[in-house]
């Protein structure tokens, strides 16, 4: 089986990451790492880059974990590009960081979380960082 975390290049990021590989080694499943990014942003913080790529591959390997890198430019919503992903390769758990928002905040602007939590036809596991 698969687990898919979705990866941005954060302090949140690396905490889904680091739970994400526990939970692959513990399951002896292999792991997709999963970023995307905005089609219309020249800079996206969220993106990994071609330099930052060779160093989440050298970190990944050094676990022992089957992994796969996959980076993708979307032309839709983020939640819909995990969703698809974890549909594909039949994801047995996704993986998620969760960020705290103002109630205000989550109206207005959505949350990419809730819909991958609501939506998934499997377990999701959200990750928050300690405080």
């Amino acid at each position: 089986m698969t687990i898919l975390v979705g990866y941005i290049p954060t302090p949140l990021g690396d905490a889904a990451l680091d739970r994400a590989v526990a939970e692959a080694r513990a399951r002896d499943d292999d792991l997709l790492v999963l970023n995307t990014s905005a089609a219309d942003q020249l800079v996206d913080d969220r993106r990994v880059y071609d330099d930052q790529v060779e160093a989440l591959r050298t970190r990944l390997e050094a676990t022992g974990v089957r992994h796969e890198i996959r980076r993708t430019v979307r032309s839709k919503d983020v939640a819909d590009e995990i969703l698809d992903a974890a549909r594909e390769v039949d994801a047995d758990l996704i993986v998620i960081g969760l960020r705290r928002r103002s109630p205000t905040g989550k109206l207005l602007f959505g949350s990419t979380a809730q819909r991958v939590l609501l939506e998934s036809d499997g377990d999701v596991l959200a990750v928050k960082l300690a405080e």
